[in-house]
């Protein structure tokens, strides 16, 4: 049997946030390269999770599988958090809208959590709580959308520009939570028009750090 026969979908699942994380925070560096080995060694998970992690941020655009030579992680030019930002604002604005839409009590509590987790990234201004929270909060936004078609293109659009944002920003934490949290305001009262206004204004944050970055 294989040794992720048992529980492969968590563990599959574990080894690609695991993987994700340590590309979006550069732990696994902007062009550099690696082996399918070298990961299951530093996750200390089994072969068949690794490689179906590999295999998913390859598909995102994170990772180029090369045959032979390796894994190389994706390069990062700060000309290209423009271009994943103007791909990902439309569909950032359908997803608020229809969380606001859609939003219930249960799925609620997510983005109270997630607002709560901001708060305290800006509190002790810790960069890597901030952008655990930010995911949070997107992962909230997709399950209130009920929209599986957006939400699957928004979530390679909104690892990358974490990437980005976490090399490149200028912005205070206390700033960009202020604009997440009025998104999660406008979501939790219903308003479809706010909720769409202030991802806009999010969104327009962003393509302003995006465009000092580029400089």
């Amino acid at each position: 049997m294989d040794d992720e026969a048992v529980g492969f979908e968590p563990v599959a699942l574990k080894a690609y946030r695991t993987l994700e994380r340590m590309i979006v925070t550069l732990e696994l560096a902007p062009g550099s390269l690696t082996t399918e080995g070298t990961l299951i060694q530093r996750l200390g998970l089994g072969r068949t999770p690794v490689r179906e992690a590999i295999q998913r941020l390859a598909w995102e655009g994170l990772v180029d599988v090369r045959p032979r030579a390796g894994l190389a992680i994706a390069p990062l030019h700060a000309s290209d958090w423009l271009r994943v930002l103007d791909a990902r604002k439309g569909v950032e604005v359908v997803l608020a809208r229809s969380a606001a839409r859609f939003i219930t009590r249960p799925i609620a509590e997510h983005f109270h959590a997630a607002a709560l987790a901001m708060q305290k990234a800006v509190v002790a201004n810790d960069p890597l709580l901030y952008l655990d929270a930010d995911k949070q909060l997107d992962e909230a936004m997709a399950l209130a959308a009920d929209n599986a078609f957006a939400a699957r293109v928004a979530a390679p659009l909104q690892t990358h520009s974490r990437r980005f944002w976490y090399r490149y920003q200028t912005a205070s934490l206390a700033e960009s939570a202020e604009h997440h949290v009025q998104v999660i305001r406008a979501v939790l009262d219903g308003d479809e028009a706010e909720a769409a206004s202030e991802t806009e204004r999010l969104m327009a944050l962003l393509l302003l750090q995006a465009r000092v970055s580029h400089r």
